[in-house]
């Protein structure tokens, strides 16, 4: 009983010590072609409907992608090197939609909340599902 005991111990203490293995960091490029997996590109558009969007997801120092239904729509601003996906995005609209001649400052998330530079937009790339082939 004491050697299953010792060696219950020794695997414990193996596996504590065996170094973890870090999934490597995707870059912006490589984040957004697998959001974009099994999509279709369609005509950019200059604005879209802010009030509609259900998620905005922001790409390191790539692109901003806002959800509107089952669409994807893929802002690659100016200064895109700025963006940081831990940075709060404040955009002012001067209506009711977000359009390509906007810009988003962008806000640290921490606790100061310091402003942290800005981007402006550009043409709104929607994005699709394809459908299935029959």
């Amino acid at each position: 009983m004491n050697r299953i005991i010792a060696g219950i111990a020794v695997t414990a203490a193996l596996l504590a010590v065996a170094p973890l293995q870090a999934a490597p960091k995707l870059t912006g490029e490589e984040q957004l072609a697998k959001m974009l997996e099994g999509r279709e590109a369609g005509k950019p558009v200059n604005c879209i409907p802010l009030s509609q969007a259900s998620d905005t997801t922001v790409i390191d120092k790539t692109a901003i992608v806002y959800r509107v239904g089952t669409t994807l729509y893929v802002n690659r601003p100016t200064n895109a090197d700025m963006l940081d996906n831990d940075d709060i995005l404040v955009t002012r609209l001067y209506g009711s939609q977000l359009c390509s001649v906007d810009t988003v400052q962008l806000h640290d998330r921490s606790g100061s909340h310091m402003w942290s530079g800005f981007v402006g937009l550009k043409e709104f790339v929607p994005y699709k599902k394809v459908a299935p082939a029959p």
